[in-house]
């Protein structure tokens, strides 16, 4: 008994073994799942962070960034001895002596002794040189080179910004797509009931079948706006994953809300000092006048000393197995030195092309000033007027909403109409439109102003800025 007791639990065993790996792989795929639906749907953060970390101006501005760490490295490396091992084998014929015009002096028994024939050469050594005076030229090309690092940093702080804002933007363009998509459809659902209230009146002989009519007219010219909003779902949603580097056609959400925040900030004077300290732009532009300044030094030293130790240590024999022996060394150093004395214009060519560049450089950085401050006074007033929207449309939205319910209540004991029905339908879903675009435009406004001011597009993330 036990036998057959203990083959049938084994039997039992080897039967439940394939579907053994069901239960993981279930698990995985149904992990796999819910990553993915996360997924789908991102917050304004998470947006920002992966465009930020795949858009391709992005990469492109950190790989700047990567360039002239580089090029630091390469200037740096002019101030430091260049050694360099050489080697060289040669064979050759020089009949120099024959074609001397002392040669047909030379007695002729010793002149018909002499023949030239081939021989070899072979030699290796080490050479090198070090600069021991520039007249400043290579400190000056490594401090130009350090502010030009800088100031692709700038640069790149720049391009995350404007990516962050761009990504701000489009993300809130399909937070209110979708919104509007609500609003369409409620407004369609409305018109839909009130078809079917004037139907059982019209059967009750209370309505006319012009009130039938117009009702499902009304139906009718709800459907192309709900149409149009749809698209502006999917183009909003394309553009979005276009900034973070998506196929344009991924099922993408918007997971946020169209929120009020108010502004406390209102010192127009504060602001624009603070957007002048703050923009990169403005911090690039000091950069080039500081660089050109540099490149003024540069052109000047142009003309000036220049002291070099150079120096080679190695061997030199006409025979191979000569090449180790020690007395075949050969070894020479010099002091190399140099001063310019007439270059044709060169110095000057420069000198002249650094300081226009440096006067450049400070009429942009005015003209930048200039507009920047344009940019806060404009940013601020078009935040100040989405804010006095907003509070219009709030109370407007309730007044709407208690007048279309005193229609409908008016339509169905008859002392109302079916046009005013769906004026009231049409008042409240213009004035849900003008929210929501008020609140759009606050939002995407504040972002603006804080990109304005050089500061994080999101409160509490870096936003750009190293």
């Amino acid at each position: 008994m036990k036998r057959v007791v203990l083959r049938a639990l084994v039997a039992l065993v080897v039967m439940l073994l394939p579907f053994g790996g069901l239960l993981p792989a279930c698990q995985a795929a149904g992990a796999s799942q819910n990553t993915d639906q996360a997924g789908d749907s991102l917050t304004v953060e998470q947006a920002v962070a992966l465009a930020l970390e795949r858009n391709r101006d992005v990469l492109k501005a950190r790989e700047q960034v990567e360039a002239l760490k580089g090029k630091i490295r390469e200037v740096r490396s002019l101030a430091l001895p260049n050694l360099k091992l050489e080697a060289t084998g040669l064979r050759f014929r020089d009949p120099s002596f024959l074609n001397s015009t002392a040669f047909d002096k030379i007695p002729a028994d010793f002149r018909n002794a002499l023949s030239v024939t081939g021989a070899n050469l072979f030699d290796y050594g080490l050479t090198f040189s070090q600069p021991l005076y520039t007249s400043g030229k290579v400190g000056t090309a490594v401090r130009l080179s350090q502010l030009e690092l800088e100031g692709v940093g700038n640069d790149q702080d720049r391009v995350e910004q404007e990516v962050t804002l761009e990504v701000v933007r489009t993300f809130y363009d399909l937070l209110l797509a979708g919104e509007k998509v609500e609003v369409a459809r409620e407004t369609v659902i409305q018109r839909e009931k009130h078809l079917e209230v004037v139907r059982s009146r019209l059967a009750a002989g209370d309505a006319t079948e012009v009130d039938v009519l117009r009702s499902e007219v009304n139906v009718a010219n709800a459907q192309p706006e709900l149409i149009r909003a749809e698209n502006a779902v999917r183009q909003a949603r394309a553009a979005l994953n276009h900034l973070l580097v998506s196929d344009p056609n991924a099922p993408l959400e918007a997971h946020g809300r169209l929120e009020h925040q108010a502004w406390q900030e209102a010192d127009l004077e504060a602001l624009s000092r603070e957007a002048l300290r703050r923009r990169p732009e403005i911090s690039r532009l000091r950069i080039l006048d500081r660089e050109a300044e540099l490149q003024e030094r540069l052109a000047q030293a142009e003309s000036r000393m220049r002291l070099d130790l150079k120096g080679r240590y190695g061997m030199s024999a006409r025979l191979p197995e000569n090449l180790w022996n020690s007395s075949f060394t050969r070894w020479s150093f010099s002091f190399d030195f140099a001063l310019p004395v007439f270059d044709g214009g060169r110095r000057s060519g420069l000198v002249t092309q650094a300081v226009a560049a440096r006067h450049v450089a400070r009429l942009s950085l005015d003209q930048q000033e200039s507009s920047v401050r344009l940019q806060v006074r404009q940013a601020l007033d078009e935040l100040r007027r989405a804010e006095k929207t907003v509070e219009a449309t709030q109370l407007n939205v309730r007044q709407a909403e208690r007048v279309l319910a005193m229609m409908q209540n008016n339509y169905r004991y008859g002392a109302a109409t079916t046009l005013d029905v769906v004026d009231a339908q049409m008042a409240l879903a213009l004035a849900r439109t003008n929210l929501l675009q008020g609140l759009y435009d606050h939002v995407i406004g504040a972002a603006r102003l804080r990109w304005v001011l050089g500061r994080p597009v999101l409160p509490g993330t870096m936003g750009g800025k190293r």
